[in-house]
């Protein structure tokens, strides 16, 4: 019945039902017909649907039924065969419900009456077993068995001779047993007419006549030939042949000439139906008697099928990290020819990631043979051709399209290895200054990049959080306004991120330079612009033109262009008198100091950088034309009006005195020693103006306005009528020598131009001139 157990299939496979369930076990059957079932629930095989040995699997001694468990997930298969066990379901049948004979009345004891044997579909113990009449006949017995050829047969034997005049005819029964419990039956009637004298029946020249014929061959195609003869002459000798009734009921693919025995085909034969068709013939002569013989008819297989190919399971799309290895499709390939005809060989187009592996018998797997790349290849199209051996050879081709789906595997990458990019400063809060874009080769949410600030260790905290970059575009901001002064150039990191999970990440360093802009005035270092009065510059009225006065320091705090500074001359007492170098600040003599020139002069340089548009500061100086170093008469400056000056310069002015004193004691003791050892010497030995210049330097000290202090030390011979001395190194080496000083005694009338030697230069007086010693001055 349908539903019955026929096994127990899990437990056979070693599984159990949840695992049936979850791997979606399935059956799979090569004709396409499910004849079982599967509960998933209790892992049952079952029965689908009555099932019919004799339909399935005709007279073969075995009938199996082929198929295959298929699970899925992962994909495992278990070849399972089913035996059909046969039952005593059919009846014997006999090819003719009516039989008859016509005997001759002369007809010999022991003489026997071929019968065709009755057929039962079932087999073994079930088919026929025996063969009996019914009701009992004197004159007939039935006899069966099997020739020495092998050749079954079943006859009615003449037990006595006939009478014709005591009985002309006669009817009976003959009755086909099977061994089935309880036995079946069938029955076909048999009726004898008694003749005259027709004592030599019809004789076939063979007993099996064995042709073979083409599938291919046309309709009307001659099979083959029976020929049968009989002894008997005139009418009883006239044969006739005919096939025998149940084949001509049944849409027999053959018929037979009546006259010449010639087989031939009604309609082309098909060797994947049958390959083999068996015909009886009977042939009668003119009295009634008949002859039989089978006539088997071999199907000669031509290659008129191509091979077929059924795929069982197929996975796609397939994610591109599949491990080698990985079945991918699963499928049976089969041809309905037989021999070299239906031996079929599979082959996959050359690829080589993929390749076909012989699973059991006429199954194959597709599985993978190398690791997988979506980026490199999304689609693989693969074409598996089936191809039998026969001559020519017909081939099927199945087209696999296999999906590969994407796995996060590449990181985004930047389109540039470093980033530089520039803002003015003073620039607008949220400016923008530029885009990163980094690119991932993955697909979906595996490619969406987003843009972030890399965090960074606190030791290695920047020194600007001024920037932030756009999460979906990549764009580059500066949050807040820079100071170019301040900050110069930073760096930070942006990390690229995709959606991936996990997601990767790529890091790229955005250096952000900041641009000058003219914002810093230039800052005059020298002379110092102080609420106090300017710095006074000593000039000496023997100075030529281009004397060096003074030189004007000053500095930008902004950058290139924006820091180149040029120095002009705004004003002066005396405009002609003096210039200022344009690159260098260096004030100078523009032309030697005449007597009508003032003494005192006032310039303002102007300080002004190369911006666009520039910007500029001022410096004041004063300058003192001196004719003698000794009138050296520096007004004193005002006390301040704020008692508490600038600490600094409290402590200039004290250690220049201290300077000023420890230089006057080591002068009083360089000349003491001189004098004592210079007694040869006649020449009186005059310290000129020592005590006026130290004074003044006091004097100058007291007020904090003398640059410099000089010191001088002439010695002259008696009776020279001129004067030399000479200017040595100044002590601080920040002042530039003067190169030529004229000086004036205290007490002459007259002026007296001394002679000035270049600084680190010593002249040699002669013989019968003084001796100029050596001085400082600082």
């Amino acid at each position: 019945e349908s539903g019955s157990l026929v096994g127990k299939l899990a437990e056979d496979a070693g599984l159990t039902p949840p695992q049936l369930s979850a791997r979606r076990a399935r059956l799979l059957s090569e004709d396409g017909r499910q004849h079982l079932r599967l509960d998933r629930g209790s892992g049952h095989l079952l029965v689908a649907g009555r099932l019919d040995r004799e339909e399935l699997c005709a007279h073969s001694d075995t009938c199996m039924l082929p198929f295959e468990l298929l699970l899925s997930d992962p994909l495992q298969f278990f070849r399972v065969e089913v035996a059909v066990e046969d039952i005593n379901d059919h009846s014997p049948i006999f090819p003719e419900e009516r039989v008859t004979f016509t005997i001759p009345e002369l007809s010999e004891p022991d003489s026997r009456y071929p019968l065709e044997m009755a057929r039962d579909r079932d087999i073994g113990s079930n088919t026929i077993q025996a063969y009996s009449i019914f009701p009992k006949n004197e004159y007939f017995s039935v006899s069966y068995g099997t020739r020495i050829t092998g050749k079954k047969y079943l006859e009615l034997v003449l037990e006595k001779p006939i009478d014709r005049e005591k009985e002309a005819e006669m009817s009976f029964s003959v009755i086909a047993v099977d061994g089935g419990s309880p036995p079946r039956s069938g029955t076909t009637e048999v009726q004898i007419f008694i003749l005259d004298v027709n004592d030599n029946a019809p004789a076939f020249t063979q007993d099996v006549y064995t042709g073979k014929v083409l599938e291919n061959m046309p309709e009307g195609s001659v099979v083959l030939t029976v020929l049968a003869t009989d002894k008997d002459a005139g009418v009883n000798g006239n044969i006739t042949y005919q096939l025998s009734q149940a084949e001509v009921q049944s849409d027999s693919a053959f018929v037979i000439d009546p006259r010449t025995g010639e087989i031939k085909l009604t309609k082309t034969l098909d060797f994947e139906e049958a390959d083999t068709h068996e015909v009886t013939v009977r042939a009668r002569d003119g009295g009634g008697l008949s002859a039989i013989c089978k006539v088997l008819v071999e199907v000669v297989d031509v290659n008129d099928n191509a091979p077929e190919l059924a795929v069982s399971s197929f996975s796609s799309p397939l994610p591109e990290n599949t491990v080698p290895g990985t079945v991918v499709a699963l499928f049976s390939v089969r041809d309905r020819d037989s021999g070299a005809n239906g031996k079929v060989s599979c082959a996959l187009d050359d690829q080589l990631s993929f390749s076909l592996r012989p699973a059991y018998k006429n199954y194959y797997e597709l599985v993978t043979v190398s690791a997988l790349d979506r980026e490199h290849t999304a689609r693989y199209v693969l074409s598996v051709t089936a191809a039998d051996a026969g001559s020519p050879p017909l081939t099927a081709t199945h087209t696999f399209t296999v999906d590969i789906s994407d796995v996060n595997d590449n990181a985004p990458v930047f389109n540039q290895t470093s980033y530089t990019m520039y803002v003015r400063e003073n620039n607008a809060a949220t400016v923008f200054v530029g885009a990163v874009s980094a690119a991932d080769a993955d697909v979906g949410l595996n490619a969406k990049v987003t843009y972030s600030l890399a965090p960074v260790a606190a030791a290695e905290r920047p020194s600007c959080s001024c920037m932030s970059v756009n999460s979906e575009n990549g764009h580059v901001f500066v949050l807040r306004p820079l100071d170019y002064e301040r900050l110069r150039q930073t760096e930070v990191t942006v990390s690229a991120s995709d959606a991936g999970s996990p997601p990767l990440r790529a890091n790229v360093t955005v250096r952000l330079v900041v641009l000058d802009e003219n914002d810093n005035a230039p800052l005059v270092l020298y002379p110092a612009q102080d609420s106090g009065p300017a710095s006074s510059e000593l000039v000496p009225v023997a100075a030529e033109a281009g004397y060096l006065i003074t030189k004007v320091v000053a500095v930008d705090a902004d950058s290139g262009q924006n820091s180149w500074l040029s120095y002009h001359l705004l004003r002066a007492t005396e405009p002609g008198l003096f210039t200022v170098a344009l690159q260098s600040g260096e004030v100078r003599l523009k032309r030697p100091v005449t007597d009508r020139d003032s003494v005192k002069h006032k310039l303002l340089v102007l300080v002004r950088d190369n911006g666009k548009p520039p910007l500029s500061a001022t410096a004041a100086l004063s300058a003192l034309v001196l004719k003698d170093f000794s009138d050296v008469r520096l007004p004193h400056s005002s006390p301040p009006s704020d008692e508490q000056g600038d600490s600094l310069t409290t402590y200039l002015i004290i250690a220049l005195v201290c300077v000023s004193l420890l230089f006057l004691i080591s002068a009083a003791v360089f000349a003491a020693r001189k004098v004592c050892k210079s007694k040869e010497l006649k020449a009186a030995h005059v310290l000129y103006g020592a005590d006026n210049l130290q004074s003044g330097l006091a004097d100058a000290a007291a007020a904090g306005t003398l640059p410099r202090a000089y010191c001088y030390e002439i010695s002259l011979t008696t009776g020279s009528g001129n004067s030399e001395f000479q200017f040595l190194k100044p002590i601080v080496p920040s002042l530039p020598p003067q190169r030529c000083a004229t000086a004036r005694g205290p007490d002459e009338e007259q002026d007296h131009d001394f002679p000035c030697v270049p600084v680190g230069t010593e002249d040699t007086a002669p013989d019968n001139a003084g001796t100029v010693s050596a001085g400082q001055f600082n």
